[in-house]
């Protein structure tokens, strides 16, 4: 089961990542823009995502892991539960949400 503190240092991991409070949880943010947050329940991720294309597929592949909330829809932006992923998959989620909120060249030299 992953936690609070397994999400951070994680994200932490990815280059110019600084933590923030956003909503009053932690957020985590790259050159100023967020790409994952811990939601109030403490045990549960907010991330975006690609498209509400690839949102949909997550949640269809996995519901006991990814799902959404009103609040949520029309937004590429997936909720992932703590419990229900392993510190892998979790990482490349981060990562993933991560180059999609980093310059383009900053991911660029992490990718290569």
């Amino acid at each position: 089961m992953v936690t609070e503190d397994d999400v951070r240092r994680l994200a932490l991991a990815l280059p110019e990542t600084v933590e923030k409070t956003m909503y009053g949880t932690p957020a985590f943010y790259v050159r100023g823009k967020w790409f994952a947050r811990v939601r109030e329940e403490g045990d549960v991720l907010v991330l975006p995502v690609g498209s509400e294309e690839e949102k949909a597929g997550l949640i269809a592949a996995e519901p006991a892991a990814f799902f959404t909330t009103p609040h949520y829809d029309g937004s590429a932006t997936v909720l992932v539960r703590f419990g229900a992923v392993d510190a892998g998959e979790m990482g490349e989620l981060l990562a993933e949400a991560w180059r999609l909120r980093a310059p383009r060249r900053l991911a660029a030299g992490f990718d290569a």
